[in-house]
C-alpha cells in the first residue's frame, strides 16, 4: 500500500467516529428543548421533562437518526418512536407497576397520561424526526431519487384543496369545519370557508414535499395521507390553533373526546388527499416526465385494471368469509352499522360477503403492485381494514341508510365491536390478493424487464412505511377506545 493512503484512511476514520456523536448531541439538545416547552404547557416540572426529552434524544439519535432520510421520512420515524415511547412508559411501565396490570385501571390510567401523548408527538417525535430529516437530506442529497419542488408543491396543494370539498355539504349547512377544529370563529361563513381550504392547501403542498418520494401507489399514498392528517389534528385543532386563538392548548382526554369528530373528519381527508395526490403525481409524470419504453409493464392499463378488479373482488370475498364468524360473534351482522335496522343472520351474511367482494375491488385498484411480500402485504391490509370501518360504519352506511352520520367518540365506541372483523378482513383480502397476483407474476420474471420492474417494486431498507404502520394502524384503533 503506498503510503499517502494511511492518512486518508485515519482522517476517514476520525471523520466517522466524530459523525457518531453528532447524532446524539444534536438529538440531546433537540430533546432537551421540546422537553423544556412540554413541561411549560402541561405545567410539570421543567428539569424532568427536559431531562426526559433529552434521553428521548440520544436514543432516537443513536438508533433511528440514520433512517431519516429526507423530511418526511424523519417524521414518520420520529412519530413511531414517540408513540412507542409513551406506550412503553407513561402508559405503559408505570401503569403495570402502579396497578398490578388491572386492565381497566391502566386504561384510565392511560386515558390521564393522555396530554404526554400530545406532547411527546407534538414536542419531541415531530422536531427530532424533521431536524434529522432535513439534515441528512442535505447531506445525502446526490444519493437520494430526483426530488421536484414544482411536482410536490402544486400536485400536493391541488390535492389538498380537491379533498377539502367533502365537507362542502357540512361547511355551507351545517358549519362543521373539522380542519379548523379549536380555531374558534372568523366572523363569517365565508371567511371561515376560505381559512378551511387555506389549510386545506397548506396540509396538502406539505404532503407533497414531505412524501413525495415515499409514495408507490395509490394504496401507499392513501395510508401516507392518514398518518400524516392524524398528526395534523394533534398538531392544529388540539396545539396550534387554540395558541392562535389567545388560549392555552387543552391536551386532556376530555378535550381530545369532545374533538373525536374532528379526528374522523381529518382521517377521511387524508385518505382521498393521498388518492387525490398520487392520481395527479402520476398524471404529472406522464405529461412532464419523460416516459421510459425499457421499464414498461406488461399488459396496458385497461387489462390491468380489470384483473385487479377481479382479483381484489375475489380476495374481498375470501376476506369477507373468513371475518364472517367475527362478525357473527359479535352481534355486528344482525345490526347495520350500530342503527336502529335489524337483519336476519342469513340477510346479513349475505349482505356482508356481498360488501366483502365489493371492497375487495378497491383494495385491488389502490394497492396494485404495491407489496412484493406477505410482511409487507398484511400490514397495508390492516390499514385497509382500519380505514374501511372509518369509511364504512361510521361515514357511508349511515349516510346512506338515514342521511346523516355521527363521529362522536360515544358512536366510534359503540361501534369498535365491529373493528376487528376489519382488521381480520383487511389482514385476509390482502394475503389472498397477493397470492393471485403472485402465481401471475411467475411467469413474467423471465422476461428481464418485468424483473426489473418488480426489484423496483421492492421497498429500500429504511423505509419509513414500517413506523407508518405502527403509528396509523396504532393510533387509528387506541383513539376510539381511549377516547370514547
Amino acid at each position: 500500500m503506498h503510503p499517502s493512503n494511511v492518512p486518508a484512511v485515519t482522517h476517514d476514520g476520525a471523520t466517522t467516529q466524530r459523525s457518531r456523536w453528532v447524532e446524539p448531541i444534536l438529538g440531546l439538545v433537540v430533546g432537551a428543548l421540546g422537553g423544556a416547552v412540554e413541561g411549560i404547557l402541561l405545567m410539570k416540572p421543567v428539569s424532568l421533562t427536559v431531562f426526559v426529552g433529552a434521553c428521548f434524544g440520544v436514543v432516537f439519535g443513536l438508533f433511528f437518526a440514520r433512517r431519516a432520510t429526507s423530511p418526511g421520512a424523519g417524521l414518520i420515524w420520529g412519530l413511531g418512536g414517540a408513540f412507542l415511547f409513551w406506550l412503553l412508559f407513561p402508559a405503559g411501565t408505570i401503569p403495570i407497576f402502579e396497578h398490578s396490570g388491572h386492565p381497566a385501571a391502566m386504561l384510565a390510567d392511560a386515558r390521564e397520561q393522555f396530554p404526554e401523548l400530545v406532547g411527546v408527538l407534538v414536542l419531541l417525535g415531530m422536531p427530532l424526526g424533521m431536524v434529522f430529516g432535513i439534515r441528512n437530506g442535505l447531506i445525502r442529497k446526490t444519493e437520494q431519487p430526483r426530488f421536484s419542488w414544482g411536482r410536490a408543491i402544486m400536485a400536493g396543494g391541488l390535492a389538498g384543496t380537491l379533498s377539502s370539498l367533502i365537507f362542502s355539504r357540512w361547511m355551507y349547512a351545517g358549519e362543521f369545519f373539522p380542519l379548523l377544529a379549536g380555531a374558534g370563529q372568523l366572523g363569517s361563513r365565508s371567511a371561515m370557508v376560505a381559512w378551511h381550504v387555506f389549510v386545506a392547501l397548506v396540509i396538502g403542498s406539505t404532503f407533497g414535499l414531505f412524501f413525495q418520494r415515499d409514495v408507490r401507489g395509490f394504496g401507499s399514498s392513501m395510508g401516507w395521507g392518514m398518518g400524516y392528517t392524524i398528526l395534523w389534528w394533534f398538531f392544529g385543532p388540539l396545539t396550534i390553533f387554540p395558541l392562535t386563538a389567545g388560549a392555552r392548548p387543552n391536551w386532556s382526554a376530555d378535550q381530545a373526546s369532545e374533538m373525536f369528530g374532528s379526528l374522523v373528519g381529518h382521517i377521511l381527508y387524508g385518505l382521498l388527499l393521498g388518492i387525490i395526490y398520487a392520481a395527479l403525481d402520476r398524471v404529472w409524470i406522464k405529461l412532464i416526465v419523460e416516459s421510459d419504453p425499457l421499464n414498461r409493464e406488461a399488459g396496458g392499463p385497461g387489462v390491468r385494471i380489470l384483473r385487479s378488479i377481479a382479483w381484489g373482488g375475489l380476495a374481498g370475498l375470501i376476506g369477507g368469509i373468513v371475518s364472517s364468524p367475527v362478525m357473527l360473534a359479535t352481534g355486528v351482522l344482525p345490526k347495520i352499522a350500530g342503527l336502529d335496522t335489524t337483519l336476519s343472520g342469513f340477510h346479513g351474511v349475505v349482505i356482508h360477503l356481498v360488501m366483502s367482494t365489493l371492497i375487495g375491488t378497491t383494495y385491488g385498484l389502490l394497492f396494485r403492485g404495491e407489496a412484493p411480500s406477505f410482511g409487507l402485504g398484511i400490514p397495508w391490509g390492516l390499514l385497509f381494514g382500519l380505514v374501511w370501518w372509518y369509511a364504512g360504519p361510521m361515514t357511508l352506511l349511515p349516510l346512506f341508510l338515514t342521511g346523516v352520520c355521527d363521529w362522536s367518540a360515544t358512536a366510534a365506541s359503540a361501534l369498535l365491536p365491529s373493528l376487528m372483523g376489519h382488521l381480520i378482513y383487511g389482514a385476509v383480502t390482502a394475503a389472498a390478493f397477493l397470492v393471485l397476483e403472485r402465481r401471475y407474476k411467475k411467469w413474467l420474471l423471465f422476461d428481464s424487464r418485468t424483473a426489473a420492474h418488480e426489484l423496483r417494486r421492492i421497498r429500500p431498507v429504511g423505509t419509513p412505511a414500517p413506523p407508518l404502520w405502527f403509528f396509523a394502524i396504532g393510533l387509528g384503533i387506541l383513539l376510539p377506545i381511549l377516547l370514547g
